[in-house]
């Protein structure tokens, strides 16, 4: 997943939540209850991805660090 994925599923979170907000208004409460869920699944495969690419980020940023201290004891 990437940080384009995470964005893609926030927005999608944003339109299910005003659904389910809309829904709420007209009394349908079983489509406000369904888009709620759905609104919950998208924020939580964005919070996937973006854990996904800070743990990515981290584990670089260790190997550079790793790499370059080994660069220093072979000199």
């Amino acid at each position: 997943m990437s940080l384009e994925e995470a964005s893609r599923q926030l927005e999608a979170a944003i339109h299910d939540a005003r659904v389910s907000f809309d829904c709420i208004l007209l009394e349908e409460l079983d489509r406000a209850h369904t888009n709620a869920i759905t609104a919950r699944a998208a924020v939580d495969a964005a919070e996937h991805a973006i854990r996904v690419e800070f743990e990515r980020r981290q584990a670089d940023k260790a190997d550079k660090a790793g790499s370059g201290s080994a660069e220093k004891e072979s000199d």
